[in-house]
Parts: structure tokens; C-alpha cells; sequence
């Protein structure tokens, strides 16, 4: 659909409303002409992201510059967002807004925008189990990105209405003024050790790294073993990542079992007393990029779906992430890794939740 008739349809719907008692007639061309406009809403952003011509990149960037901006919901931490947004106005002059919170708060706007049929996101960038639960919404939109091709296979679901930017590691992280090298767990079942009573730490929202890390053990022993740990030792559960990884930097929190590796590498570089290592294998959970179905900058949403796949792989690795190209490389690359199934981790998500919150968060000391 051109521009032309994108504008039509606007101008339909503000011409039915008018006046303040609309009739039956006038009420029923209103719904016909707000079904209209959202269906012309996703066919525009279908058109941007399915495009494959020889002139993607410059259509791409004309219809992009005629938009003039981009609206970004993510939950990757907002320091690190501002330096992938600097470099994406540097190179393309487009204007970005970003609303950054949690990837369940993000999943939770997006839900309850797009039921109100409030369309304001172009790109939405969350973790993997978040975004699979869009795209059973049917708020996403396939990109026929030529960068898919780069990606790690693992980071590609067979859908294609998100794929994963980047890769978070579940790792242990320890404070190194209060615990030595060689006194660290090899095994989970080295927790069960007296030393670590009142040392450890977890996240509150962690089910889904529970779920691999019990169907690793086994579900039978492993939920025995978490009992256990939690019986003997105890546990302490706070609410976020970055403030569990920021406790262990503390000293507050000596050993935490669930901090991501980026956050852990940031703070361990600015001089804190931290350092991390994992329990093989250890988990990995895709955190991805998606085109909202009813972007109202298409153009733009696919410019930057395209450019965090491809030139801000490498600014992802400078922060300390593990980007999903295969043509940047990382030590971390190496690292034996479990990834998350999200389909599963969502269609499980009631069974470990409660599970977690049983053996952990409820009996959190």
C-alpha cells in the first residue's frame, strides 16, 4: 500500500467520527474504516520486511528518512541501548525513542497496547521466552533479513517473527575478596557443602535456568538436590540481575548462582571484586529483535533489525555481550552451552514457576 492510500484511510476515519451522534450508518463505516487502517498497517510493514530486491538497502533508508524516527522497547540495560542507538543515528540520521524496563514489563505493554489496538512500537527487543510469547500474540512480523544468514542456527526459530541478537550465560559469580579460586563448587551438589550456609544468592524470576539446570540433573534428583540446598544452606532471592550481580560486587551476596555473564564482565572491568566462572553446561537464553506486526515506521524498524544483526554485532562484544554472528568471534563462543528452548520454556512456564517458587523464592532465607 502507497502513501497515498495510508493517508486516505486516515482521513476516512477522522471524517466518520465527526459530530457528536454518529449514526448506526456512520458507526458501522467507523469500524469498517479503523479494520481498514489496520490492515493497511501491517500490509505496510509486511511490505518493508519481506522486500528482497536488489535496492532493499536504499528503499529501506528512503522510506526510513520520510518516517524521520523509530520507536524502541527493550530490555537490554539502558547504558548499553544508548551506545547501539548513538551509532544508528550517526550512521543513518534517524531519531530514536527508547522505553526501556524489563523484559516482562516489556511483553506486558506490548500485550496490553496491542489489545487496546494502540499501536506506538516499531522494534521490540526482550529476551527470547518473551518474545516466542508475542509471536503466539501475533504482534510480530517476519523480517527477511539477508542477516539471518550470519546468525548462530540456535538464534533462528523456525517462525522467524524474532530472532536472537545476542546470547545471555547464565554464570556463578563469586566476590574474590571473600571466597578463593579453589574453593569453588565444581558441581551443584558441592553446594550442599556447610561452608556455603548464608553465602548464596539467586535471582527471583530465574524459573526457565532452573528448568535446564533440574532437566540437566534430572528432574527427580535435581528438585531433591535444590531442596536440599535450600534446607541446609539457604538461599537469597533478589529481583534483578544487575542488582544480584551488583551485591556479589558488594560483598552482600558472596557467591550468586544466577548472574548474567555480560553484567558480571562490565563490573569485574571497572574494577570490582568480582570475577565469574559456570557449571557445565551452562545455560544460555537468546535475547532477541523483532518488527512489531503494526510498526508505524516500518521502514525504519527494518533498518535497525538489519543493523543490530550486522555492524552492531561488534559494539555488542565491546559491552561485554556474545553476539550471535557468526562472524564476530569470542572466546565465549567456546564455552559448552545449553540454550534454552523457548517454545518449551513458555508452554512449561506455569509447571517451573511454581516449582521455583515452592523450593526457592518461598523458602528463600
Amino acid at each position: 500500500m502507497n502513501d497515498k492510500a495510508s493517508i486516505t484511510i486516515r482521513l476516512s476515519m477522522i471524517s466518520t467520527y465527526h459530530g457528536r451522534r454518529p449514526s448506526l450508518r456512520n458507526t458501522a463505516g467507523a469500524a469498517a474504516a479503523v479494520l481498514l487502517f489496520f490492515a493497511a498497517s501491517v500490509a505496510l510493514a509486511q511490505e518493508a520486511a519481506l522486500y528482497q530486491g536488489a535496492d532493499r538497502q536504499q528503499r529501506l533508508l528512503d522510506g526510513a528518512k520520510k518516517e524521520g524516527e523509530l520507536m524502541i522497547y527493550s530490555s537490554t540495560p539502558a547504558e548499553d541501548m544508548v551506545a547501539l542507538i548513538a551509532a544508528f543515528e550517526k550512521k543513518y540520521g534517524i531519531k530514536v525513542k527508547l522505553w526501556r524496563s524489563g523484559s516482562d514489563k516489556v511483553l506486558q505493554r506490548v500485550v496490553s497496547e496491542g489489545r487496546a489496538r494502540r499501536f506506538e512500537v516499531d522494534i521490540v527487543e526482550a529476551d527470547g521466552s518473551n518474545l516466542e510469547a508475542l509471536q503466539r500474540e501475533s504482534l510480530l512480523q517476519e523480517v527477511k533479513s539477508p542477516y539471518l544468514a550470519d546468525l548462530l542456527p540456535q538464534a533462528i526459530p523456525p517462525h522467524r517473527e524474532w530472532v536472537g541478537a545476542r546470547v545471555n550465560i547464565f554464570t556463578l559469580a563469586y566476590n574474590t575478596h571473600l571466597i578463593k579460586k579453589e574453593e569453588l563448587p565444581k558441581t551443584y551438589q558441592d553446594l550442599l557443602n556447610p561452608k556455603w550456609k548464608g553465602k548464596l544468592g539467586i535471582e527471583a524470576g530465574d524459573a526457565d535456568w532452573f528448568a535446564g539446570v533440574v532437566g540437566e540433573l534430572g528432574e527427580a534428583k535435581g528438585l531433591k538436590l535444590f531442596r536440599d540446598i535450600v534446607a541446609s544452606n539457604g538461599i537469597s532471592v533478589r529481583k534483578g540481575h544487575t542488582l544480584l550481580a551488583n551485591m556479589v560486587a558488594s560483598g552482600e551476596v558472596p557467591l550468586a548462582l544466577t548472574v548474567h555473564n555480560f553484567k558480571a564482565e562490565q563490573l569485574k572491568r571497572n574494577g570490582a571484586p568480582l570475577e565469574w566462572f559456570v557449571i557445565a553446561p551452562a545455560i544460555a537464553q537468546l535475547n532477541g529483535i523483532s518488527v512489531a506486526r503494526h510498526a508505524p515506521h516500518p521502514n525504519a524498524a527494518v533498518l535497525f533489525y538489519d543493523f543490530l544483526l550486522s555492524d552492531a554485532q561488534s559494539i555488542l562484544l565491546k559491552h561485554d555481550y556474545l553476539p550471535t554472528s557468526k562472524n564476530v568471534s569470542t572466546p565465549l563462543s567456546k564455552l559448552p552451552l545449553r540454550f534454552m528452548d523457548h517454545k518449551v520454556v513458555l508452554d512449561q512456564n506455569d509447571k517451573w514457576s511454581k516449582l521455583y517458587e515452592e523450593i526457592i523464592t518461598r523458602q528463600s532465607k
